[in-house]
């Protein structure tokens, strides 16, 4: 009797060890995903739930067509939620217990607000998504990334995807060739004379995050066809918090940042400040062959350079919510920049069997200084109950750059050439004043949204150029007349609006329009005036996308975009520094226009998603340096002039690979792929109808290890075709790892930029009688450390969310 009993015994014991399994996972967490005003579902919102005292997500999922989620197999224990989506702040649910008895949780309706109401927010660094994607375009959360920590937004931009950052510093859209950049949602080239500067200094723990808009909406500015939006971090925890970084590297460079921020009960003050050193280097070489009827020969020429930069960036914001219904935010920036460089170029002039016949020397040291300057106002006044808000802003700014080079040229051979010694001293102001008035309204029981607004914009450039020749019989620098000029530039544009947005389950509908008047006129100081025609443009947009069964979205935009010739381009000051190899801008430049048209894809898994892209683009009286070689009348020499035209049409079709994988909550793996073909055609030249094929791809890698240490890295190549020609880029690389001390207050990291070589650039250019060959390399291999201390804890949440009843 006894062995069926205990027979008996362990067949209850096994079940039971069974149920209590099957309990254990069994749990739900569930809710509804809606806009706070309007209380319209949001799809495709990301869920990401963390097990309390965890930095990680457990799991990650997103919202269907109706807002609403679903998390199961969850074991016993306490967790809190995490849900994100693009233009809206984070919301955060704490306090959500599953026991096997209470096993599920139903959170109900969750409301986000928008970004704009985010001072009423708390926000604390729990991990976002890394990339968020959109019918418009992509956002990356610049928090989720180690490269970006300690560094400069030029070294986040170079991890964002679509993004390519060229050697220079430059950012743009793979496949556009006209990005402009945005600093919360206001363009940037408007506040500097060169954005690269900007970037280069301006700090990464200063950035929340950066938006790639593929499809501005109409509330920005039509020019350019693509934005990249940089959004500073505006609203931070209750009290007194934020953080102290120092970085340095092998090569030479360091970086000191620093940002802190109070916050009171309707009010918050927030600022930055930041200085750079860094040390450029770098070597090229540049192989013409000129053949014409009568004569064919060779320039081979080599170059080294060296350049010192150091600059600082001071940002300073304060946010007032004045009453429920009224905020003003008030914000400067000030920017500055100093360097002193010095190059040398060895120019062998080859005949046609390949025999130097003669030999240049050059000798070039320079130094620079740049400030700017710039001032914000935000003002917000809820109009009505319903949602209705008017907002104003205005942004003045000033910067001044002064550049003063001299070139030292001798002739090794033949040593009978006379030398020649010439100084450059280019002064450069840029002033303006940008007002904005708008007006958005939920309608229809709050389901859709109107917006409307007007905009105004004035530019002064002022451009003054002196070249002064050295004559070694008085010993006296005399005034180069031809070619020193003061060019004056002034711009206004004024615009108008008005956008209707569309949301209906699993439907999503956005269409505008723009209208902009252009004004602009500019003139020389040896008399010569020119004044544009005033002309009205108009830009209409369209997005629809379409979300259902749960885990899949198609969308498609139309857009037309303006490329506007400016004094960059316009300015006919000629650079003589090489006289072999002169530029010049075109006076007679007309605006280029294109249409822009995208459809876009995306499937969603628990544990990865794709978004594929397909865009295809036309435009007329594309704008792009033009190159032509001729021979220099009574010699054997030949010189190229470089200016910028309207070269002809260019039709681009690109298409867009994007992909994330994350196998377990501590790796993720991202990649993108962009393959562009380019179709041009003109009636300038002949030279210019070709065909190229551009390629970029990106792979990144992020694993959370033991012992409260991480890894990433990101490899990037790019290959690029032009009207005239090619870029063909090398690899780069980034390297990090970090470890983190005293409850993640202290990160110590390492990274290693282009561990398989320094960064490269070969550039092919072509014509009837030429063909250009020139490489260039740059110190960027390097070893960088980095150093950073967080005033608070950032896992700690001092002031919960509302709290939300479980139903």
């Amino acid at each position: 009797m006894k062995k069926p009993l205990l027979k008996l015994c362990l067949t209850i014991i096994i079940l039971l060890n069974s149920l209590l399994l099957i309990a254990a996972e069994k749990g739900v967490i569930s809710g509804r995903v809606i806009e706070e005003v309007g209380g319209l579902s949001i799809p495709s919102a990301i869920i990401s739930v963390y097990v309390d005292g965890t930095e990680q997500p457990l799991i990650t999922s997103s919202t269907d067509e109706d807002g609403r989620f679903s998390i199961k197999n969850l074991k016993p224990g306490n967790y809190h939620i995490k849900i994100s989506f693009v233009g809206y702040a984070p919301l955060i649910v704490n306090g959500i217990i599953l026991t096997e008895k209470d096993y599920d949780k139903n959170l109900g309706s969750l409301k986000l607000s928008s970004d704009q109401n985010s001072l009423q927010e708390v926000t604390i660094t729990v991990q976002k998504p890394p990339i968020e994607f959109g019918a418009d375009g992509v956002t990356y959360n610049v928090g989720s990334s180690l490269l970006a920590e300690g560094s400069t937004a030029t070294d986040v931009l170079k991890n964002v995807p679509l993004v390519q950052v060229d050697i220079d510093g430059n950012a743009t859209i793979a496949g556009k060739r006209n990005t402009r950049i945005f600093i919360d949602g206001k363009p940037s080239d408007y506040m500097t004379s060169n954005i690269s500067d900007l970037l280069n200094v301006l700090p990464s723990d200063a950035i929340d995050k950066i938006e790639v808009l593929t499809n501005p909406p109409s509330k920005y500015s039509g020019d350019g066809e693509g934005i990249i939006n940089i959004v500073m971090k505006k609203g931070f925890k209750v009290g007194f918090n934020g953080n102290v970084g120092v970085s340095g590297g092998l090569q030479g460079n360091g970086n000191t940042n620093a940002n802190a921020s109070y916050r009171g009960k309707s009010y918050s003050v927030n600022g930055s400040a930041a200085y750079r050193y860094n040390i450029g280097k770098g070597n090229s070489h540049n192989y013409r062959e000129n053949f014409f009827p009568d004569t064919t020969f060779y320039y081979d020429q080599y170059g080294g350079f060296k350049n010192n930069n150091t600059g600082g960036n001071f940002r300073l914001g304060f946010d007032w919510t004045i009453s429920p219904k009224q905020s003003l935010r008030l914000s400067t920036n000030y920017n500055n920049n100093n360097s002193t460089s010095n190059s040398t170029n060895d120019l062998h002039y080859l005949s046609e069997e390949l025999i130097e016949k003669r030999l240049r020397n050059q000798l070039n040291t320079g130094n620079g200084k740049s400030n700017n300057f710039v001032f914000n106002i935000d003002y917000d006044l809820q109009t009505d109950t319903s949602g209705g808000k008017l907002s104003l802003s205005a942004t003045v700014n000033n910067n001044h750059n002064l550049d003063f080079r001299d070139y030292s040229t001798t002739y090794a051979q033949p040593s009978t050439s006379a030398p020649s010694l010439q100084q450059n001293n280019n002064d450069t102001g840029n002033d303006g004043i940008t007002l904005n008035l708008d007006y958005e309204k939920p309608v229809f029981k709050k389901r859709d949204r109107i917006e409307m607004g007007l905009a105004y914009n004035y530019r002064k450039n002022d451009n003054d150029l002196l070249i002064e020749n050295f004559n070694f019989n008085t010993q006296q620098f005399i005034t180069n007349v031809k070619l020193s000029n003061q060019f004056l530039y002034n711009e206004n544009i004024a615009a108008g609006y008005a956008s209707y947005n569309y949301r209906n389950v699993g439907w999503g509908v956005k269409t505008g329009v723009r209208a902009e008047l252009t004004d602009v006129a500019f003139d020389l100081s040896n008399g010569e005036s020119y004044h544009v025609k005033p002309y009205l443009s108009l830009f209409p947009n369209l997005s629809l996308n379409r979300f259902f069964r749960k885990r899949y979205s198609v969308g498609a935009t139309y857009n037309i975009r303006i490329n506007r010739p400016r004094e960059n381009t316009l300015n006919p000051q000629v650079n003589n520094v090489d006289t072999l190899n002169i530029s010049y801008g075109n006076p007679n430049l007309s605006p280029a226009y294109t249409h822009q048209m995208e459809i876009n894809f995306g499937v969603f898994g628990q544990k990865w998603s794709f978004n594929p892209r397909l865009s295809y683009s036309t435009s007329q009286g594309v704008i792009e340096r033009y190159r032509t070689v001729t021979l220099i009348p009574g010699t054997s020499s030949a010189r190229s002039e470089s200016t910028f035209d309207n070269v002809g049409t260019n039709n681009s079709l690109a298409l867009i690979l994007v992909g994330n994988y994350r196998p377990t909550n501590k790796i993720s793996a991202n990649s993108n792929v962009s393959i562009i073909q380019s179709n041009y055609k003109s009636k300038l030249n002949s030279s210019l109808n070709r065909d190229g094929l551009s390629f970029r791809a990106a792979i990144g890698l992020s694993m959370q290890l033991p012992l409260k240490t991480a890894f990433e890295s990101n490899l990037n190549y790019a290959n690029n075709t032009n009207a005239q020609g090619r870029n063909k880029g090398s690899m780069t690389s980034n390297f990090s790892a970090r470890k983190v001390f005293f409850g993640n207050r202290l990160n110590f990291r390492v990274t290693i930029n282009d561990v398989f070589g320094n960064r490269s650039n070969t550039f092919y250019n072509e014509g009837q009688n030429f063909r250009l060959e020139n490489f260039s390399t740059n110190n960027t291999q390097n070893f960088t450390f980095s150093l950073n201390y967080r005033f608070t804890k950032i896992t700690v949440n001092k002031i919960p969310p509302p709290p939300v009843k479980a139903q």
